[in-house]
């Protein structure tokens, strides 16, 4: 099982940080999240995968002016 935010998601084979997020139930495209303590930005996640029990904290980017 994957942990992001308050939501789980069952641990699969070849789990990617972007299959997670597709799994979500929202529209926010987000750019960076933390897993496990480490920061990847979005480029990564496609290719960076998710081991079984990661926490995975996607992190809003705020914009201001």
């Amino acid at each position: 099982m994957v942990t992001i935010g308050k939501a789980k998601v069952p641990w699969k084979e070849e789990l990617t940080i972007a299959r997670v997020l597709a799994a979500l139930d929202d529209d926010y495209e987000y750019a960076v999240v933390r897993i496990n303590g480490k920061l990847i930005s979005k480029p990564h996640f496609e290719n960076t995968r998710v081991a079984d029990n990661s926490v995975i904290i996607p992190i809003p980017m705020i914009a201001g002016g």
